[in-house]
């Protein structure tokens, strides 16, 4: 799952205490931030395997620290505890908490069984990677569901909303369909943060235009 990451943060960021819109779109994928950056320096493993899933080729064979449940509680702690430090504020630090915890239980249902509870085996996953019949109208549905949900509660311009929309359905155009790398390299590590980064920045300009 991808921009899917991203429905938790847009009915998250409705509520009248919650953390910026562009701090929930970063708790939405802080776990991949953070395996992209252990994969630069030999932490994490991963491989590309064609055929490993039927919509994508990541063998995602070693993340315990990323990926695990109790590592992505870990994550969502720090950030819940940062959002406190930042804001004072106890139910803006739970639902960044919420936020992060929600990439590990979404990616359980789409990811084929890679993920764990605390590092070592089982290990877990659904599968709806295989089902891209189910998979990909999933994953419209929540994020743009989300997205009309959120303009719904926070009136504002149309504009960075379209734009947003727009960048979000054309990055994950290209994450289904666009060419596949034979190698994992840093440039893996490097157009994965572009890409957060991206829509981070394109939810940082709709946050700013949108009223509580």
């Amino acid at each position: 799952m991808f921009i899917g990451h991203f429905a938790p943060a847009l009915v998250a960021a409705t509520r009248k205490a919650a953390p910026s819109l562009p701090a929930l779109f970063f708790a939405a994928q802080l776990v991949d931030w953070v395996l992209f950056a252990l994969l630069i320096v030999g932490v994490e493993k991963m491989r590309m395997v064609p055929g490993v899933s039927a919509m994508n080729p990541m063998d995602l064979y070693h993340m315990p620290y990323s990926h695990s449940l109790l590592g992505s509680i870990a994550w969502a702690t720090a950030f819940g505890l940062l959002i406190l430090w930042a804001t004072r504020r106890r139910t803006a630090a739970l639902l960044g908490f919420a936020v992060v915890l929600s990439h590990w239980f979404l990616d359980l249902l789409v990811h084929v069984p890679d993920l764990t509870l605390a590092g070592a085996p089982p290990k877990l996953g659904l599968g709806l990677w295989n089902h891209p019949a189910v998979e990909m109208p999933l994953e419209l549905a929540l994020t743009f569901g989300a997205m009309w949900f959120y303009t719904r509660r926070r009136p504002g311009p149309a504009l960075p909303v379209v734009v947003m929309a727009v960048l979000l359905l054309v990055m994950q155009s290209i994450n289904w369909f666009g060419p596949v790398e034979p190698h994992v390299t840093v440039a893996t590590s490097v157009l994965a943060f572009a890409a957060y980064g991206v829509a981070t920045a394109a939810a940082w300009w709709v946050g700013r235009t949108r009223s509580a």
